[in-house]
């Protein structure tokens, strides 16, 4: 039920190239001794240097007791044919494998589809299936519906998907295809992995006053981290929730809550109050970042991630404003002046990279003026405004 997803592992002085290498491969060991048997990696994770800390901490006998997912990243890196098999073989001597369990591409929307069909990437996957380097096929994803329903009826033999789904993300949006893709899905045969299950931790930070009441009034008492995934596995059609766990106090609570979930295990009254609690949620503008990072590095030095944080946390503090005013002095405090919002030239080259769609230019002007007092730009002429 719970896979390790090994995007956030733990980092030595905030850089997230430079993994804790002994502490995470004590915690995905730990994860495996507890009944953990999914690994998912990427090509991109930690600056390239996840695969390499999955294939060593495979090592001793785990690989015998996990199954590795990761992912071809069709998105950014694949420009011809040849960039699959380099980026391939290379994914392999990270991992230390001969072959991968389950192989993903990485990420598609309408554009990286487009671009899998005119690479004839499913042909050079068959080959690699063929022989024997891909035990199973599948993709990642971050669009609407739509799209994913083409995705899958193009194609017969997909084995998993794996979406984006927690209980503010149910509605198809660019970032996911919702519970109707999730249904969809299993309906057609597939194994249905799930991702941000916590929304990049955000379902799991301190809530504001007003949502905190209606969790109080819930008659069992959970942590935030229990709701959110509890949630997720009560959908019978989901196969593994990933989980992005970057403490090993993470690690054991996530496990000990896998090991009282199952589908359809809330009653009709508790959906009700995450209901009321997602209503409140999207009441206060949630922003979507996961932090996922991909968007870094930004060429003008920005702290894309971090800001977006601190934006989120001030958007989720209404009417209170003391509590806006220590946002604000947060903000001026842990973002060096160079790394601002102010910095932003709108070039767009992270909106390219962003997997949710975020509109982070437009994100960052308001971070200017809410956290930088800086003014927003005049009004455009009249003859500007159809543009």
């Amino acid at each position: 039920m719970l896979g390790f997803g090994a995007m956030r592992l733990p980092t030595i002085n905030g850089d997230p190239s430079k993994i804790n290498e002994p502490e995470a491969i004590k915690m995905i060991r730990y994860a495996i001794d507890h009944g953990v048997n999914y690994i998912d990696t990427a090509y991109m994770y930690h600056g390239g240097n996840s695969e390499v800390l999955v294939g060593k901490a495979l090592k001793d006998g785990y690989k015998e007791k996990a199954k590795v997912a990761t992912k071809m990243p069709i998105g950014m890196f694949v420009k011809t044919r040849e960039d699959l098999d380099r980026i391939f073989n290379q994914q392999l001597k990270r991992l230390q494998l001969d072959y991968v369990d389950f192989y993903l591409l990485h990420g598609l929307n309408k554009d990286a589809w487009l671009k899998t069909l005119n690479l004839n990437v499913l042909d050079w996957a068959e080959r690699q299936m063929a022989e024997g380097r891909i035990k199973h096929f599948g993709f990642s994803f971050h669009d609407e519906f739509e799209v994913f329903k083409e995705i899958i009826d193009s194609y017969d033999k997909w084995d998993f998907c794996q979406i984006q789904l927690n209980y503010v993300d149910t509605e198809s949006s660019p970032r996911t295809p919702g519970i109707k893709g999730l249904k969809y899905a299993h309906s057609r045969g597939l194994a249905v992995v799930i991702m941000e299950p916590l929304r990049g931790g955000m379902l799991t930070t301190k809530p504001p006053k007003e949502v905190q009441e209606i969790w109080d009034s819930a008659e069992i008492k959970r942590s935030l981290a229990e709701w959110g995934l509890l949630w997720v596995w009560n959908h019978p059609e989901v196969s593994v929730v990933l989980s992005g766990m970057s403490t090993m106090e993470q690690v054991i609570e996530n496990i000990s809550i896998a090991d009282r979930s199952g589908p359809n295990i809330l009653t009709p009254k508790e959906l009700e109050l995450i209901s009321k609690v997602k209503e409140r949620y999207l009441q206060y503008g949630f922003i979507g970042c996961t932090k996922c990072r991909y968007c870094m590095p930004c060429p003008q030095g920005v702290k894309i991630p971090e800001i977006l944080a601190l934006y989120d946390e001030f958007l989720r503090s209404p009417g209170g404003e003391t509590k806006r005013r220590e946002i604000m002095e947060k903000y001026q405090t842990t973002v060096p002046s160079e790394n601002r919002a102010n910095a932003c030239i709108k070039c767009g080259t992270c909106e390219e990279k962003c997997p949710q769609s975020l509109p982070i230019r437009k994100f960052l002007s308001e971070v200017q003026f809410f956290l930088e007092n800086i003014p927003p730009p005049p009004p455009p002429h009249s003859s500007d405004i159809s543009q």
